[in-house]
């Protein structure tokens, strides 16, 4: 089973991806873990990543496809992957085609999580992860005290890109630049939307819905 799976920041891609890959036994890909891995593990392509993060700049498409590449072609992902968060952009959406041309690799679904705005300005207002493991945290939602991660004990944060004064922007961002991926896929004849507002079990159900037709 191979998935993309985008949509707006606080949709929930997060929580839905990882219950797909406990589902069908596939690599969860999070552009962000992996990143952080590839840098972790001293990569060359993690190692590039380094040195222009540390330079204040945005990792290139390039290095992302890179990085993805390895992970898609290494063991972990023989049985399938999902992957969460990528493309964001048109460019990327053409570069991971022509990728996936070249390792013949048959996408099954792309499936877009849509929630309004105000829905998002909601969800993320309550977002909180642990500054050690990254776990999340709906503070409204889960039970969780004193602010304390449940699974390892860290602390619990607010990401500054996760605070109100921060979300409206970040959908500005995304609807100049993202959205039109929704239209790029929707044109490769795999698009499928999923409506995110509601429990996560019922999101998922309807996710599950698709993929068995």
């Amino acid at each position: 089973m191979q998935i993309i799976l985008f949509g707006p920041p606080g949709v929930g891609k997060g929580t839905q991806a990882k219950l797909l890959a406990e589902k069908f036994k596939i690599m969860h890909i999070s552009t962000g873990d992996i990143l952080r891995r590839a840098i972790a593990q001293g990569t060359e392509l993690g190692n590039k990543a380094k040195d222009v993060i540390g330079a204040g700049k945005l990792v290139s498409d390039d290095i992302m496809i890179g990085i993805i590449r390895n992970v898609i072609t290494s063991n972990g992902c023989k049985n399938g992957f999902v992957l969460d968060g990528f493309p964001r952009t048109v460019v990327q959406a053409d570069a991971l085609k022509k990728m996936f041309s070249e390792l013949n690799i048959a996408i099954d679904a792309v499936i877009y999580i849509d929630v309004d705005d105000d829905e998002i300005m909601n969800r993320l207002k309550y977002r909180y992860s642990c500054s050690k493991c990254h776990s999340i945290y709906n503070i409204h939602n889960d039970k969780i005290y004193d602010y304390i991660c449940t699974e390892c004990g860290g602390n619990l944060i607010q990401r500054d890109d996760d605070k109100p004064e921060t979300v409206l922007k970040r959908l500005k961002v995304y609807k100049e630049a993202t959205a039109p991926v929704k239209k790029f896929y929707e044109d490769e004849g795999f698009l499928h939307v999923v409506d995110g507002f509601g429990k996560i079990e019922n999101v998922y159900n309807k996710i599950n819905l698709i993929l068995k037709n």
